[in-house]
């Protein structure tokens, strides 16, 4: 199983990625553990879902490229991002507080993944970044759009045209880290959220409420499509498949 749910005594939902020898990047069952969660967690006795990674290295790598490097065109690209894009909003609208815990790097689709929660917290000295564009691609599954929405637009706008790993402490200044914690990570959490968590659900559905009504009004799933169909064209691109090649290359190397 490359990912565990589990209902903590606090009250809250604990999903994590079980993938450290694949630095947690994502694939397939991951994808379908992260819908499961999300769906377990707007059940009643959920208050609040915190999402981390396996180990002390990587929070998540971003997609499994081991993986989609067989996706070449974007026609079959494009149902893998979109997936991933359905599963991120429904993470973006949960009616419950969310938290990415940075035990370690997010990279790419990692960071996408992040920018979903409602809050970040960050391990110190961790580095994390949206490096899509290293890939020639963009975000393609909504992290762009989200980030946009959390963000002032010169800070998101910098974060996803650099395309550079930022420190913990970097990302803290402009907005995109909440909390930076040394020791425990999840003890670092629990702390975070103790004072949300000890209110009625009612409460935190309620003020969920406020901030999913406004990207409705918006049309932020509108604008999420438009940006996976824009990646899944540049997905196809020969810049594109050099990078996964040399990527795919490197990782058999590593093996031998």
């Amino acid at each position: 199983m490359s990912y565990t749910i589990e209902k903590r005594e606090k009250g809250y939902l604990l999903f994590t990625i079980t993938r450290s020898k694949k630095r947690n990047a994502i694939n397939y069952e991951v994808m379908r553990g992260l819908r499961e969660a999300v769906n377990r967690a707007a059940e009643s006795d959920i208050k609040a879902l915190i999402i981390t990674g396996e180990g002390s290295q990587a929070f998540c790598s971003g997609g499994d490229l081991s993986v989609f490097h067989l996706l070449h065109t974007k026609e079959e690209a494009y149902p893998m991002l979109s997936e991933m894009a359905g599963i991120l909003y429904s993470l973006l609208n949960l009616s419950k507080p969310t938290i990415a815990l940075l035990n370690g790097t997010a990279i790419g689709g990692g960071c996408e993944l992040a920018s979903a929660c409602d809050f970040r917290l960050a391990r110190k000295g961790i580095k994390a970044g949206f490096v899509q564009g290293k890939q020639a691609i963009t975000t393609g599954w909504g992290g762009g759009s989200i980030l946009a929405e959390k963000l002032p637009a010169a800070n998101a706008m910098k974060l996803l045209m650099e395309g550079e790993l930022e420190t913990a402490e970097e990302l803290k200044k402009i907005g995109f880290i909440n909390d930076i914690f040394e020791n425990d990570s999840l003890e670092a959490c629990e702390a975070f959220i103790e004072k949300m968590i000890s209110n009625d659900v009612s409460v935190l559905q309620s003020y969920k409420r406020v901030w999913t009504k406004k990207w409705e009004e918006t049309k932020l799933r509108e604008r999420i499509e438009e940006e996976v169909r824009n990646c899944s064209i540049l997905w196809e691109s020969e810049a594109h498949h050099n990078y996964v090649k040399r990527f795919v290359t490197k990782k058999t190397l590593n093996k031998e």
